[in-house]
Parts: C-alpha cells; sequence; structure tokens
C-alpha cells in the first residue's frame, strides 16, 4: 500500500495546517483537543490518500476542508448517539440511591405492634393516623364520642411504646412512629 511522501506531508501541514486548525476550531466550538484529533485525522488520511495530492489541483485547501469537515460531522453524530461520558467525580455528586430497607422494617414492627393492640385501640389510630381523619371524623366513623376517640388515642399509643422498644423520638438511629396530627410525636 502507497503512502503520501513524509516531506509532502510535512510540507501540507505547514502550509495548510494552521488554517485547517482555525476552521475546525469554529466546526468543533471553540474546543481545541477536539480540532487537534481532527486536524490529525485529516492529515492522516491525506497520508493513506497520497492519489489525492497527485490530483494536479493548484491547492489541496479544498479537500483539506472537506476531508475535516466531513470527520467533524461524523465525529458529532457518534458523539450524540452514545452516552454523555462522566469522570468519577460524578459518582460523588449523584444521589444515593434509596435504601428502604429500615422503612420496611419499621413497617413491619408496626404492623406486628398494631397486632397487639385491642381492636378499639387499632380502629382509633387507623382512623387518626392511616387513614388521617380528624377527631371529630374518627368518632363519626367509629360512632363513638370525640372524648373516646382522644382516651383511645392516648392509651393506644401507650400500648404501641411499649410494643415497640427502640422506636420513638430519643432513640438514635431508629425510625419513630409516626408523627400524631399537628405535629406532635405520637410514640
Amino acid at each position: 500500500m502507497t503512502r503520501t511522501d513524509p516531506h509532502a506531508l510535512a510540507r501540507l501541514h505547514g502550509e495548510h495546517g494552521k488554517a485547517l486548525y482555525g476552521f475546525l476550531l469554529g466546526l468543533t466550538f471553540g474546543d481545541r483537543q477536539r480540532a487537534e484529533d481532527l486536524l490529525q485525522e485529516t492529515l492522516f488520511r491525506a497520508w493513506t490518500h497520497p492519489e489525492a495530492l497527485e490530483s494536479g489541483h493548484a491547492s489541496m485547501r479544498p479537500w483539506l476542508y472537506t476531508v475535516a469537515r466531513r470527520l467533524a460531522i461524523d465525529a458529532r453524530r457518534a458523539r450524540l448517539v452514545r452516552p454523555a461520558e462522566v469522570g468519577p467525580d460524578a459518582l460523588d455528586q449523584s444521589p444515593a440511591a434509596d435504601d428502604h430497607t429500615e422503612q420496611a422494617v419499621a413497617t413491619l414492627d408496626v404492623r406486628r405492634a398494631l397486632r397487639l393492640l385491642s381492636p378499639e385501640h387499632r380502629a382509633v389510630l387507623v382512623q387518626i393516623y392511616y387513614r388521617g381523619a380528624s377527631v371529630c371524623e374518627a368518632a363519626a366513623e367509629l360512632g363513638v364520642p370525640a372524648g373516646t376517640v382522644k382516651s383511645r388515642t392516648h392509651y393506644a399509643l401507650r400500648a404501641l411504646r411499649a410494643a415497640m422498644p427502640g422506636y420513638g423520638p430519643g432513640t438514635p438511629g431508629t425510625p419513630g412512629v409516626p408523627a400524631a396530627p399537628g405535629g406532635r410525636a405520637a410514640a
């Protein structure tokens, strides 16, 4: 396989390299590294296609610009179809994957503790905390006075706290029982 004479290639680079580099900088939106890579690739094409230099054209610049432009278009298309490259610093900035293990364990513990409560206490907690009913709404749903709902809520939370040691305010590293309406701690 024939290659372009190294001296002819050096002359080509000397005559057109600076202008070609400026042209490629415009095509790469000022990205110097990409422009240099494309310049090298263009000169590599000139090296592998000696017939282009021997064509008898007055100037090789139009051929070089055409090759460079096509290479820049191909490189841009290739970048657009592959995912963006990220460095190791990007991993530090990305959000950590949510670990739902503690939440799942707490849910199982709450369900177990709720089964230990009397049906009346369980019903009032379900109305107040899980359905978000007000005291009056829970009273209407359960068919008891509002004072009874308040009393049952108090004693149900007390029993729940006893059934779930290690949970609640002041226990480091463990999830708490849901907050009561109005922002008070439930456990």
